[in-house]
């Protein structure tokens, strides 16, 4: 059984998109564990436009919510808190309310409301910046939303900006470990096809 780590920012649509697509396909015959990183904690002193500097604020808000969560009842509170936040996030309309959102993820979660309050707490910021850190270290380099990780092999991706259909969803893993076992593979990229596309994740920045 093949061992796969998702480092995910918990706002990031592709890393979504991607978590999606891994659950439903990769589950019952790998053992996948979803992690967290950080967009904001990568950007740090980077210029960014406007349009990026309010996901970076969401994500740092939020990125201490989930890290709250993991310090409270350990790295288990990760997966049902980001699918329940995942579905009620995505595709993200203009007027969704991150308090509201991440209040009903908790609960649906079954974790404590009060969690909430941990959007300004400052002093989680070292714990996010902690788990971005060991998303960086497992890739060896500066890499953004997601990363995945194939029995200890690190890389930026796979980037999706829709699910595979489902007769591709198995090709798709079974050539992404095989390129990540690899000895010598570095490396495979192209630019971005467009936004996400959600329609087609069922229930449902990658720079």
């Amino acid at each position: 059984m093949t061992e796969i780590d998702l480092y995910v920012d918990p706002v990031c649509p592709f890393a979504w998109v991607t978590a999606r697509w891994l659950l439903d396909t990769a589950a019952t015959d790998h053992d996948v564990t979803l992690k967290q990183m950080s967009l904001a904690v990568l950007n740090d002193g980077q210029s960014v436009d406007a349009g990026h500097a309010s996901m970076l604020e969401r994500s740092r808000r939020v990125g201490r919510v989930f890290a709250a969560a993991v310090g409270r009842h350990g790295g288990a509170a990760f997966m049902p808190l980001y699918l329940a936040l995942g579905t009620r996030l995505h595709p993200r309309g203009p007027h969704t309310d991150d308090n509201a959102v991440v209040e009903a993820a908790l609960a649906a979660a079954g974790l404590e409301p009060g969690l909430v309050a941990a959007f300004d707490d400052h002093a989680l910021d070292p714990a996010v910046s902690a788990a971005h850190r060991a998303s960086q270290d497992a890739v060896g380099g500066r890499a953004g939303s997601p990363v995945i990780v194939v029995d200890g092999h690190g890389f930026f991706g796979p980037v999706l900006t829709a699910p595979p259909p489902h007769d591709r969803a198995d090709d798709l893993l079974t050539a992404l470990v095989t390129a990540a076992t690899t000895p010598g593979f570095a490396a495979l990229t192209r630019p971005y096809q467009g936004p996400p596309d959600f329609t087609a994740c069922g229930s449902a920045d990658a720079r």
